[in-house]
């Protein structure tokens, strides 16, 4: 689930701030006008522009910059304080980095709860349950370059141990593509399931 600012272009989605003329469809025209137009770290669509109508796709700086940043009409305060992702109220639809965020707690959280010993069934379940998260999910670049990596390096579904392990990599390849640092993988289970040593989460 890479999302906007990963430096790499393996699912022919386009940055603005490294190769407009790549995305499919664009012109060399198109390609400058990008390179001009659009801010850093947006994510281009198939036709070399911005998805207009995809938030889950566009990170909410985008949207900022372009003058598009949401209004708030009085109401309540709990709804309308910014939340800790971004500076997006809390009950507005979520950009690309909320999005990614809560799927990476969901995803981490089963993780945790997924059984030492599953049955068959319940390793056929996982692994169907995580191909189709990589097709439904809302951002069609981030559902691509997932798809891309279950296809490189299979679902491991065996246990626990051997899930936790292999979603921790998985994100961790999207963290270096964003040129974010990347977990410690032995920990994953105290981040995830148990809490910290030092019981701060107690």
């Amino acid at each position: 689930m890479a999302q906007p600012g990963r430096d790499d272009n393996t699912s022919g989605v386009t940055l603005a701030d490294t190769n407009p003329a790549a995305a499919p469809g664009a012109t060399a025209a198109g390609a400058d006008e990008a390179k001009t137009k659009y801010p850093k770290g947006i994510v281009l669509g198939p036709d070399g522009k911005p998805p207009t109508s995809c938030r889950t796709c566009t990170s909410s700086t985008f949207w900022a910059s372009m003058g598009k940043t949401p209004k708030t009409k009085g109401s309540a305060a709990t709804a309308t304080a910014p939340s800790a992702t971004n500076g997006l109220p809390a009950d507005c639809p979520p950009d690309v980095e909320r999005l990614g965020n809560s799927s990476w707690t969901l995803l981490h959280s089963i993780a945790a709860t997924y059984p030492e010993n599953p049955s068959p069934a319940q390793k056929d379940d996982l692994r169907g349950f995580m191909r189709t998260f990589s097709r439904l999910y809302p951002c069609w670049v981030c559902a691509e370059d997932f798809q891309s990596y279950i296809k490189k390096d299979e679902v491991r579904v065996e246990g626990r141990q051997e899930f936790g392990n292999w979603l921790c990599m998985a994100h961790n390849e999207v963290n270096r593509k964003l040129g974010k640092k990347e977990f410690d993988c032995s920990r994953w289970e105290e981040r995830w399931r148990t809490g910290w040593k030092d019981g701060r989460c107690d």
